[in-house]
């Protein structure tokens, strides 16, 4: 999972914060693919028979996926997640008054949180749905926030989430391939997988799609990611500026995969959701026996 960097390979977390407050301001401005992969993930969706009382949003930004949540499931109470303060305020202030005060329903407004998602403030069984768009790369590790989805779900609970697989961004890996990093680490969806039957959870069902944008230039490709806050946070990325030789041999590499006159970006959108079930052991690793004794008459 790693891109090969001479340096440590771990995630700057600061970095992360500093790139997403950087933006919230105009983050609207910037988000699009964002809010087409929530709205991809919604559509899932129509085939999840659940009536949730209380939803959790890992990742939640400005919170693009409210409205939609809001609107399928009137009744439950939102809590929206991030480790940007800016992007929760900045969030708030963009709702208008009257959907403030007025808004139908338990959620008319979320609840949102300055927090990891590595150590949720919320109480274990808690939460009948953890909800996450486009987190889990930004993370050192997937595993403990996926840890804590599974904690903080009811049993009978879902996790749904989307997240960038490997080929995303290839052909900027190697048209700069420097030995810096310049994308974050991409999971593989069967690792995911395997890492969500690891933390407990119950029937994972994963798949994968291949979004592909294209650009005029270089520029303008760079331009779209640090106005979505998808700057590299890698610490093994380089700290100070490209020299104009490397930046001008980078431009050039990819200029040479130009087709029908644009620069293609891949990105490789992978979906998963799995459920809390039952669990078999105890939380000192004892086993769990059930008996149904038969009923009398």
């Amino acid at each position: 999972m790693s891109q090969g960097s001479p340096h440590s390979g771990f995630v700057d977390r600061l970095q992360v914060g500093r790139g997403f407050s950087r933006v919230a301001a105009t983050y609207g401005e910037g988000d699009f693919f964002a809010r087409e992969v929530d709205r991809r993930m919604q559509e899932r969706l129509d085939f999840v028979k659940v009536e949730p009382k209380r939803i959790l949003d890992l990742g939640c930004s400005r919170g693009g996926s409210f409205p939609g949540l809001s609107a399928r499931y009137p009744e439950a109470e939102l809590i929206g997640l991030d480790v940007a303060p800016a992007m929760l305020s900045t969030g708030r202030a963009s709702r208008p008054v009257w959907q403030r005060w007025l808004g139908i329903g338990r959620n008319a407004e979320p609840l949102r949180l300055a927090a990891d998602a590595a150590n949720l403030p919320l109480k274990s069984r808690s939460t009948a749905i953890v909800w996450s768009n486009l987190l889990l790369h930004w993370l050192d590790d997937p595993i403990p926030a996926l840890a804590e989805a599974h904690r903080v779900l009811e049993v009978g609970g879902l996790l749904m989430f989307s997240t960038l697989g490997p080929d995303t961004l290839k052909e900027l890996r190697a048209a700069f391939a420097d030995g810096y990093a310049h994308t974050q680490r991409f999971a593989d969806m069967h690792d995911l997988g395997d890492m969500l039957v690891g933390c407990g959870f119950a029937d994972p069902v994963m798949d994968m799609e291949v979004i592909t944008l294209t650009y005029d230039d270089v520029d303008a490709m760079f331009a779209e990611l640090r106005a979505a806050g998808s700057s590299c946070a890698m610490k093994a990325r380089r700290h100070g500026m490209t020299g104009r030789q490397s930046w001008a041999r980078g431009k050039a590499a990819y200029e040479a995969m130009r087709k029908d006159g644009r620069l293609p970006a891949t990105f490789e959108v992978i979906y998963g959701h799995a459920w809390k079930a039952e669990p078999k052991k105890t939380p000192d690793g004892r086993a769990i026996v059930r008996f149904d004794l038969p009923r009398k008459g």
